[in-house]
């Protein structure tokens, strides 16, 4: 899309793409014949929902009629809000697991299978960067406690997290000093030898990326005057103000906290689900629900327009003060 800002509009075409994968694991996409609006540009395959279509339906039909193929089991993955020069676009996207058919361009496309780690290697328009974005993070994140005195027994506490399968953590620990946090964002980022797993810290992006840091986690406090650039940054927000902020600072995902009560902090009037769908739906990068989850609600918040879940207590394999 040649557009590089967000729509948030309610008059949109709504248009329904397929992340698909084959037997393989390779995912399919295609490329626009030149000469066409967004030409030599590659995309993930679908189209414009049709009057009365919902968006797997369309998506159905479209992957019929472009490539001859009927998809597998879906679901839903991000809703992409976005600006053209000339129209206002909602990008609906759903992860399609397998098909039936032989696939084929039949509309003058070219089609390629990618695996996944090989997608950035192509160029896509930016709307579709949200998508690759969400299709590179986890479907969990785990917030840290605080380390307390025994920084020991955190980090085994932390490597046994990792070995469970947490793959995307922040590390927080507002009461150590400067010096004393880096020192721990270290021996955190030094455990990247035995588990893969994505760390994102607080402070100035350069410290973390010394330290170790894949990126940088903003509290909403500092979204004002953020720039992302020297790390790839993440945010806490609470309400749509915020995530439009956190939109303009070129965040690369968000929490959105809390969607249901918590012990932490219970004067904090919770979201709910339908808030929190109409919060993320609103805004061009996965969401994370944060507040009085687990493990077990990944699915209820997925089919709310969440990336995953985030947590403390829930991924944190002991007690927490």
């Amino acid at each position: 899309m040649s557009a590089s800002t967000p729509s948030t509009a309610p008059d949109f075409l709504h248009v329904a793409a397929g992340v698909i994968r084959d037997a393989d694991g390779c995912i399919l996409i295609t490329r626009r014949p030149d000469h066409l609006h967004q030409g030599g540009l590659w995309e993930f395959p679908g189209g414009k929902l049709e009057p009365g279509e919902s968006p797997d339906e369309a998506l159905a039909r479209e992957l019929q009629e472009e490539l001859g193929i009927r998809p597998g089991p879906m679901q839903p993955l991000i809703r992409v809000p976005w600006q053209y020069a000339d129209r206002h676009v909602l990008l609906d996207v759903w992860e399609v697991e397998g098909f039936s058919g032989r696939p084929e361009p039949r509309e003058g496309q070219q089609l390629a299978r990618v695996p996944p780690s090989a997608l950035r290697e192509h160029d896509f328009p930016p709307a579709d960067r949200p998508v690759l974005d969400a299709l590179e993070l986890p479907h969990h994140c785990l917030v840290t406690p605080p380390p307390g005195s025994d920084v020991g027994a955190f980090l085994a506490r932390l490597e046994q997290a990792l070995a469970s399968g947490v793959r995307l953590l922040i590390l927080r620990a507002h009461g150590l000093a400067q010096a004393a946090y880096l020192d721990l964002l270290e021996r955190v980022a030094a455990l990247k030898t035995r588990h893969d797993f994505l760390l994102h810290g607080y402070g100035d992006p350069r410290w973390l990326a010394a330290a170790g840091a894949d990126g940088r986690h903003l509290r909403a406090a500092e979204l004002a005057n953020a720039v992302c650039e020297a790390l790839p940054c993440s945010a806490s927000c609470h309400g749509a103000a915020e995530l439009q902020a956190a939109v303009r600072c070129g965040v690369r995902f968000a929490l959105l906290s809390p969607v249901r009560p918590t012990r932490t902090h219970p004067q904090a009037e919770a979201l709910g689900w339908g808030a929190f769908r109409a919060l993320a739906d609103s805004v061009p990068l996965p969401v994370y629900a944060l507040g009085g989850l687990g493990a077990d609600d990944l699915e209820l918040a997925r089919r709310h327009g969440a990336q995953g879940v985030a947590a403390m207590r829930a991924f944190w394999p002991g007690p927490v003060a």
